[in-house]
């Protein structure tokens, strides 16, 4: 008698077995190890700059050749890419070889950014150069909305670039979180033909808004070396920084105290 023939006769004994394959088979999956995929997305190292008001022209000239003449040649990297835009961003690309650690390489470039820095516009220099790891493929995309409509387009942005955005960069393996979400700000908008008319500058207007919207230090009262009575130490705070339109409008740009006349960034 033939196995086939058992099984046949005995339809129970063959159902069990049957279950007992399917049982034993799931188990074996999902206990089964499994290899991890390799790598084939090389890291990458962002280098992204700022140069406001330059054209792409300029921004290569100034900035970008400056800082891939010393990034080239980093141990790990494979090549670079570079892209200057009209609106003064400079973003270097440096794509890694498999296997490098992008940790290492990312502070070498550091390094070598930190060479280039001196040779940079000091506009520049002022805003800052970022060098951030990043792998070129998308994680995942998030997206934050009022289903009421009761919170406008600024606070959704606000809050997102507040909570939500430092939440996702604190998980373990994120390198960077992409935010279309505008910081607070102010646009000034320069009427050209009223600066020429006034014999005016972008620049004037510019080292104006920078001289009158600081935060400075107004020091303290019956601080050390005065010689005061007084029991407390009272810290003196300013209201130097503008906050509002009609602060920022209200700015001088130039006086003529002989003419008694003032020219404001509102005019």
């Amino acid at each position: 008698m033939n196995s086939s023939n058992i099984f046949l006769r005995r339809p129970v004994t063959a159902i069990v077995i049957s279950i007992v394959i399917v049982l034993v088979g799931s188990l074996a999956i999902l206990n089964m190890p499994v290899s991890q995929y390799p790598d084939i997305t090389p890291p990458t190292v962002q280098i992204t700059s700022n140069f406001t008001g330059a054209d792409a022209q300029t921004v290569e000239q100034t900035t970008t050749t400056a800082i891939e003449t010393q990034v080239n040649g980093v141990p790990g990297m494979a090549y670079l890419q570079s892209n200057s835009a009209n609106n003064g961003i400079s973003q270097i690309t440096a794509t890694l070889n498999i296997g490098a650690d992008p940790n290492v390489v990312a502070l070498d470039i550091q390094n070598r950014v930190g060479i280039a820095t001196p040779t940079l516009p000091s506009q520049v220099q002022r805003l800052g150069i970022t060098t951030l790891k990043r792998n070129p493929s998308i994680l995942m995309l998030v997206a934050i909305y009022s289903p009421n409509g009761s919170h406008s387009i600024p606070f959704m942005d606000n809050y997102a670039n507040i909570f939500v955005r430092d939440q996702l960069l604190r998980v373990p393996g994120v390198g960077d979180v992409f935010s279309r979400a505008d910081n607070f700000s102010m646009r000034i908008w320069l009427q050209t033909d009223k600066l020429a008319q006034l014999g005016l500058t972008a620049g004037d207007v510019q080292n104006a808004i920078n001289e009158q919207n600081l935060q400075v230090a107004a020091g303290s009262v019956a601080s050390p070396p005065q010689n005061s009575s007084t029991t407390f130490e009272f810290t003196v705070f300013t209201n130097s920084r503008l906050t509002t339109e009609q602060d920022f409008g209200n700015i001088v740009i130039r006086s003529n105290p002989s003419q008694n006349s003032i020219v404001y960034l509102k005019d």
